[in-house]
């Protein structure tokens, strides 16, 4: 199931700590067992064939099964309290959790979205298990996820007509705004705050509607935006780093942990190619 989630042995045999070779086996050894071709494999992806398609939900149901059923013989309810970086957490997020519940059922998770540095001080006083942020140099505890690419989005619309560059973001404590702002001193240009706060949903919006520029991940840029950084003469932004935190947890979440791993770097993956 892994497999056909990320599109890829080489993701799959990532979450799961195998060669690639192995999980290859593995699926071929399935697909003798039951004499039908679950999957077509090209040199560029593998998508699920028709029989895959109906197999796959019934060994999803035969899973959840598994997992609930030693859920319930341990006596144990399990929880997963999830800080995830405002500039991470995209449109696949709902899909991405729906992933780790339909491969553990026992898991109890809440999510808490905002800004990398208050989720790191949130994880260092214990009051999230799990930190998916920007990287800080000094932190050794940190789990290499993905690099984000970004640019200066705009709607097509925006004018600046001589004046400083209305600059767009997500909060003044944002270290997405304060490299944004080092690059256009280092440079130069001037400009002036034209919208702060309110998440990178909320920057989005106020970028389509025109009222400024705002420096974000590719990925999460919509199709009302166009990257102006070319067209204003706007210092290129640099790759972003995201990483997982996490603390010792049984093998169950541990196991649910990397799975989520693999799912946000397929996601950066799909974007990038």
């Amino acid at each position: 199931m892994l497999t056909t989630d990320l599109r890829s042995f080489t993701q799959a045999a990532d979450v799961l700590g195998l060669t690639q070779a192995a999980v290859s086996l593995k699926v071929s050894r399935l697909e003798r067992a039951l004499n039908r071709r679950l999957l077509n494999r090209t040199p560029r992806s593998i998508q699920l064939s028709p029989d895959g398609e109906a197999f796959l939900p019934r060994a999803r149901t035969l899973l959840a099964a598994q997992q609930l059923a030693l859920v319930e013989v341990a006596h144990t309810s399990r929880k997963l309290r999830l800080g995830i970086s405002d500039h991470v957490a995209g449109p696949e997020l709902p899909g991405v959790l729906e992933k780790i519940k339909s491969y553990d059922p026992g898991l109890t998770i809440s999510v808490r979205v905002g800004a990398s540095s208050e989720l790191l001080a949130e994880y260092d006083r214990e009051e999230i298990d799990v930190a998916i942020v920007r990287s800080e140099k000094n932190r050794r505890d940190a789990e290499p996820l993905f690099e984000d690419r970004y640019g200066w989005f705009a709607s097509l619309s925006l004018r600046t007509r001589g004046e400083p560059m209305p600059l767009i973001t997500v909060d003044d404590a944002c270290g997405i705004r304060s490299n944004a702002i080092r690059l256009l001193a280092q440079d130069g240009i001037e400009w002036a705050d034209s919208f702060i706060g309110g998440g990178v949903s909320t920057a989005l919006y106020a970028a389509a509607a025109g009222i400024g520029v705002a420096p974000l991940p590719i990925r999460l840029a919509s199709s009302r935006l166009i990257d102006v950084g070319e067209r204003f003469q706007l210092p290129p932004l640099p790759n972003v780093e995201m990483v997982m935190c996490s603390r010792h947890m049984d093998a169950h979440t541990r196991e649910s942990l990397r799975i989520l791993a693999g799912a946000f770097r397929g996601i950066s993956l799909t974007h990038l190619a």
